[in-house]
């Protein structure tokens, strides 16, 4: 599942976000991918279920596999996903010997959703991460600005004077709300072989999950996920709140940038092709593009949540069209809201 959003080095500068971008790429998809075959063979070492040197020379062999998703452009046009391609690869990587040993007891869906939490989990702490130094520039501008007058207005009309740090607190309690559910997010490992049951396994199945998750880093559920898609709409919803709420800072920048009220002041700004006494509050304007385009990507991740029976490939390929997109579009917001918020020189006139 990878990042499409933006691709265009005319678009990515402004509407994308570099390091999230890179952990969507088809590169780190198969990276991640990979990661959960040697997991898989490691842990089935030391319950007996494959030797460990077998282990040893999958990892090995998956050290060595090759990571360009051309490669394997001919098996996707075929199968419509890479995982059966890739495990073909890494069987005859690693020997005629070992193609028992090799995604044993799993399924493609196991590999694709499983590499999607191990690389959302990392774009998803970051925004965190940033989320926080938004809190602390927002506290700061607090400290400056805050006992500043500034005209409230309701229905985008005069209303009655306030003070800065009155919109401030709502800018900051939108971005600890979208903070608090980004961080409540689970990140699961997906593992259930062909139909959700781990019958190859039998008792030991529940076991190995565990020990498979834990050797990754993600957090286990006590049923297969395949077609219960709580997991993926959670980190959408969180998504659109993240954009939500610093789409809310964006859309009051670019109204009090206006000259008819120049109600806060900004270092730097887009320029105008023809009117060059032009500063554009970019980045305020780009923070309400993408959560509005969050927004209406939320609907579309909504229909894709409705899988049926025990696999879909419907509804699947839709997520993959669709979540990456937002989850980019949240570090994307994040990094944007940063930089605004840092070219603030001052409020009023």
């Amino acid at each position: 599942m990878s990042y499409t959003l933006a691709i265009s080095p005319l678009l990515q500068p402004i509407l994308g976000d570099e390091t999230a971008a890179s952990l969507f790429s088809a590169e780190a998809d198969l990276e991640a991918m990979l990661r959960f075959e040697v997991a898989l063979a490691e842990v089935q070492a030391r319950f007996g279920l494959v030797t460990a040197e077998a282990a040893k020379q999958i990892a090995d062999a998956a050290q060595g596999l090759s990571r360009n998703s051309a490669d394997y452009a001919e098996a996707i046009a075929r199968d419509a996903m890479v995982a059966p391609g890739m495990v073909a690869a890494l069987k005859k990587a690693a020997g005629p010997s070992l193609e028992a040993s090799i995604h044993l007891g799993s399924t493609s869906q196991d590999v694709i959703d499983t590499s999607l939490m191990l690389r959302t989990k990392q774009v998803i702490s970051g925004i965190i991460n940033r989320s926080k130094l938004i809190e602390n520039l927002l506290g700061d501008l607090e400290k400056r600005f805050g006992t500043l007058p500034l005209m409230a207005r309701t229905r985008m009309q005069k209303a009655l004077p306030i003070a800065v740090s009155n919109r401030l607190t709502l800018w900051r309690a939108g971005n600890a709300a979208a903070r608090a559910e980004l961080a409540s997010l689970s990140f699961p490992l997906q593992f259930g072989g062909p139909v959700g049951t781990l019958e190859a396994f039998g008792p030991k199945g529940s076991v190995l999950k565990r020990e498979i998750a834990l050797a990754l880093g993600l957090d286990v559920l006590d049923y297969c996920w395949h077609t219960e898609r709580s997991p993926i709409l959670s980190i959408g919803n969180a998504c659109a709140g993240a954009t939500t709420a610093l789409g809310k800072i964006g859309i009051d920048v670019a109204l009090m940038a206006q000259n008819e009220f120049s109600e806060i002041k900004l270092q730097g700004g887009g320029t105008s092709s023809a009117m060059h006494h032009k500063q554009n509050p970019v980045k305020a304007e780009v923070l309400v593009t993408l959560a509005r385009f969050n927004a209406a990507q939320l609907s579309a991740l909504h229909a894709a949540g409705i899988h049926e029976q025990e696999r879909s490939g419907t509804a699947w390929t839709l997520e993959w069209m669709v979540l990456p997109q937002m989850i980019v579009a949240a570090a994307a917001s994040a990094r944007l809201a940063e930089e605004l918020l840092r070219s603030i020189d001052g409020f009023g006139p």
